[in-house]
C-alpha cells in the first residue's frame, strides 16, 4: 500500500480557499480565516511511531523558504487531522506538540505571498516517523526539526496547495 495524504479541504494543485489564508491579525495584508486545513492519510508503513505535519513555502523570496505549520509527535494511531485543529482553538490529537513557524510562534500560519507575485506552492506534509518522539519544545525552528525528521522519517506524503494575491 502506498502512503498518500488527502483533504476534504482542497484537492492536490489546487487555490486555497479564504479560510486557509493568514488573517489579518499577522499584519502581512491578508484577511483569511487561517485555518488549517483537514488533513487525512493512509498506508503508512510498518514500524511506524508517530507522525509529523509541516506545511512548508518553497517559493518565499526568503532564501530559504517560508514554513507555516509544524506539528511532531502525532500518535501512530491517528490518520486524520480535523479542519482547524492546527489553528488558535483547535484540537490537536493529544501529545502533538506544535513547534514555532517562520511566524515565530507554534501553531498554523496561512498562506499570504507578496501581492503580485506568481502563484505561491503551499507543501502540506504528513512524515511516517520511527520514533515516538522527536526531541523539541514548543520553541525549536522549523530548521532543527526538518533535520530531526530528515533522519527519522520511513515514509513521506504531500498534498500542494496554491495561492497568489
Amino acid at each position: 500500500m502506498t502512503f498518500t495524504v488527502t483533504s476534504n479541504s482542497f484537492k492536490d494543485g489546487d487555490y486555497l480557499g479564504k479560510d486557509h489564508i493568514l488573517s489579518s491579525d499577522f499584519g502581512f495584508g491578508c484577511a483569511g480565516g487561517n485555518k488549517s486545513p483537514h488533513l487525512k492519510w493512509s498506508g503508512a508503513p510498518a514500524g511506524t511511531k508517530s507522525f509529523a505535519v509541516t506545511c512548508y513555502d518553497p517559493d518565499a523570496p526568503t532564501g530559504s523558504g517560508f514554513w507555516h505549520w509544524v506539528a511532531i509527535n502525532i500518535p501512530p494511531d491517528v490518520t486524520e487531522l480535523a479542519l482547524g485543529a492546527g489553528s488558535a482553538g483547535g484540537a490537536l490529537p493529544s501529545g502533538t506538540l506544535q513547534t514555532r513557524t517562520d511566524f515565530g510562534a507554534p501553531g498554523y500560519g496561512g498562506p499570504c505571498p507578496p501581492e503580485g507575485d506568481h502563484p505561491h506552492r503551499y507543501l502540506f506534509t504528513v512524515h511516517a516517523v520511527g520514533t515516538d518522539k522527536l526531541s523539541a519544545t514548543a520553541d525549536t525552528s522549523a530548521a532543527v526539526i526538518g533535520f530531526q525528521l530528515h533522519f527519522n522519517t520511513l515514509a513521506k506524503a504531500a498534498i500542494m496547495g496554491l495561492f497568489k494575491r
